[in-house]
């Protein structure tokens, strides 16, 4: 399973892009809001969903893990697929799609192209116990940033050869403690705590 993809953006569109990885381009599904943070030519990191089907192997890309968990929770919804929940992704922001389900909105969902009354009903019903942590913007700004914090700590500690599974439990309690702490310090206290 794919996680990840960290190269170079090698084409760049608003629904697609591709990323170089050392000579291989993946070809990537982007949200409209992913697509905004690229820069033709340039290095980038997607958090990246795979999805497995009987024709297709289909990699899709997120600037951010909120997004990727936002993505993966509209698709769960019967009857939204990945394309349906790109385009609310680049319809609407995380936040305000939280908004519109918790508040039971469903002319703001509608307004993505594609999403008619019954599925955003539908997406109300399924998702309204699931996106409360996605409703506060200032909260899923240091949850990127303690997101981003943790996967750079925890890799580099891989590198070190300690297996992520024994790592990954300290960061967050470290984490907690402390949203401001540098990669740096949050190694040093990992590994000062295995």
């Amino acid at each position: 399973m794919i996680f990840s993809l960290q190269g170079i953006v090698q084409e760049l569109t608003p629904t697609y892009a591709v990323i170089n990885v050392n000579g291989v381009g993946y070809y990537t599904g982007i949200s409209l809001m992913t697509s905004q943070k690229l820069t033709l030519n340039k290095e980038t990191f997607l958090f990246i969903q795979q999805i497995i089907r009987e024709d297709a192997h289909l990699l899709f890309g997120f600037n951010t893990r909120l997004e990727k968990e936002m993505f993966n929770l509209l698709i769960s919804v019967n009857g939204v697929g990945a394309v349906s929940a790109l385009i609310l992704l680049s319809t609407l922001g995380i936040d305000e799609i939280a908004a519109a389900i918790l508040s039971g909105s469903s002319l703001i969902i509608q307004k993505a192209k594609g999403i008619g009354a019954k599925t955003a009903e539908r997406i109300i019903v399924d998702l309204k116990d699931k996106v409360q942590k996605f409703s506060n913007p200032e909260e899923n700004i240091s949850l990127a940033v303690n997101n981003k914090i943790k996967e750079e700590s925890l890799s580099a500690l891989e590198v070190l050869g300690i297996p992520k599974r024994s790592s990954e439990k300290i960061a967050d309690r470290f984490l907690k403690q402390n949203p401001d702490i540098s990669v740096e310090e949050l190694v040093k206290q990992i590994l000062k705590n295995i």
